[in-house]
């Protein structure tokens, strides 16, 4: 798998996309360790501060084929800049807003915009434009891992600044830390691009866009991937607060976060490795049916620490392993050049799930005083998402002919 990279030009951009997910993932994933905290300070209510961050889910979703589109048409640099800086300003002023629509100006639009300009899409698309075909899976094999290693060093570090900092103080460093992946815009941006493959044809964005929304494999990826979503942001979000319930201390939530994070850097990696031997709709198959046995085994096991550590090395396996798939599977249907806007597309069916995810965990907790109907839900549609990804097909769809 790693053979591909060795190039010191091919490593020197995947590392450097690696280095920004991992301090733009590292910082979203771990914002649900602020809940309690903040509730306690602010007195907003679980309620009104997960309205926030599922508004930060969306957000981040919907900015993704936005950022991509710039990305694809203007280039990638100015768009991670601009992120980098929203994502630290989102960050610098959550300590100032004191209502709940001040949280969902700055954790809800000015950290998620931040934080999904630098993502997947407009990373993972500028790299790619950036490699040769053959290093392009095990490359975003490595990206995604990056944004897992960032989840894994992030989760513990805010834990430990909450404790000795204060919620506050906490949020003034991660604008710090932000700032300190500017330098690695840079490097990757600064590759040249290889010449195009002569099916990557020039389409237009637009055209694009409508090739693939008339596509069945399309629709049916952004299906399974919402489901990705709704699960994702479920956890990231409210695993603290389900911690709590369980009699158990903050420091198991932010372990458990962090091992969901070291899982997933071995996780992405071996994804990045099966897409070149196993058809990607059947290696995402794998991992959503994996998610709802999993949920099952927790949902019978005593509540132990050791459950909980478990429960997240498990999850952490596939946890955002998902994404080279996906990924894949959009390259291969659609060629390279509007990857950033079509992947971007993708994301943001993941974060409706998301929205949905955070807001209505936060909504089970208060009326029901539990999350055991949100656990079965995300059993469900992690089963659901295993059958739809099944008929998908990966073969390149021919485009429709321009307009005369």
């Amino acid at each position: 798998m790693f053979r591909t990279l060795r190039r010191p030009d091919v490593f020197a951009v995947t590392l450097a996309a690696a280095g920004i997910l991992a301090i733009t993932m590292g910082i979203r994933q771990s914002q649900g360790l602020f809940i309690s905290p903040m509730n306690t300070s602010t007195g907003l209510g679980i309620a009104t501060i997960s309205f926030a961050l599922a508004i930060g889910q969306f957000t981040w979703g919907a900015i993704q084929p936005i950022a991509g589109a710039a990305a694809d048409r203007y280039g990638p640099r100015a768009v991670l800049i601009a992120g980098l800086i929203a994502l630290a300003a989102g960050s610098a002023l959550t300590p100032f807003m004191e209502t709940g629509f001040g949280l969902i100006v700055s954790l809800g639009l000015f950290s998620a915009m931040g934080s999904g300009a630098g993502s997947f899409s407009v990373l993972i698309g500028a790299a790619t434009q950036r490699l040769p075909l053959e290093s392009r899976g095990a490359a975003s094999g490595v990206i995604n891992a990056g944004g897992s290693f960032g989840q894994f060093v992030f989760a513990p570090v805010l834990q430990k600044l909450i404790q000795l900092t204060g919620w506050m103080g906490a949020m003034w460093s991660m604008a710090v830390i932000t700032l300190l992946a500017l330098p690695l815009v840079g490097k990757l941006t600064s590759a040249q691009q290889p010449a195009s493959h002569p099916h990557e044809e020039e389409t237009g964005a637009l055209r694009a866009i409508r090739n693939a929304i008339g596509d069945r494999s399309y629709i049916l990826l952004h299906a399974g991937f919402f489901t990705c979503g709704f699960h994702i942001a479920f956890l990231v979000t409210h695993l603290p607060g389900e911690v709590d319930l369980c009699g158990l201390p903050p420091t198991v939530a932010s372990w458990s976060l962090a091992i969901i994070g070291l899982a997933n850097i071995f996780g992405s990696l071996y994804a990045g490795s099966c897409i070149s031997r196993f058809r990607s709709k059947h290696v995402l198959a794998a991992m959503y049916g994996s998610r709802a046995l999993l949920i099952a085994l927790y949902l019978v096991l005593p509540k132990s620490e050791w459950t909980f550590y478990a429960f997240a090395a498990g999850l952490g396996f596939t946890w955002l392993a998902t994404v080279p798939p996906t990924a894949t599977i959009v390259g291969k249907l659609f060629g390279v050049r509007y990857l950033a806007t079509l992947f971007g597309l993708t994301l943001l069916s993941h974060q409706v799930g998301g929205f949905l995810g955070a807001w209505l965990g936060g909504l089970s907790l208060t009326r029901f005083g539990d999350y055991s109907w949100m656990w079965y839900a995300d059993m469900a549609l992690a089963a659901m998402a295993a059958v739809v990804n099944l008929p998908i097909r990966e073969d390149p769809v021919r485009l429709a002919p321009a307009a005369a």
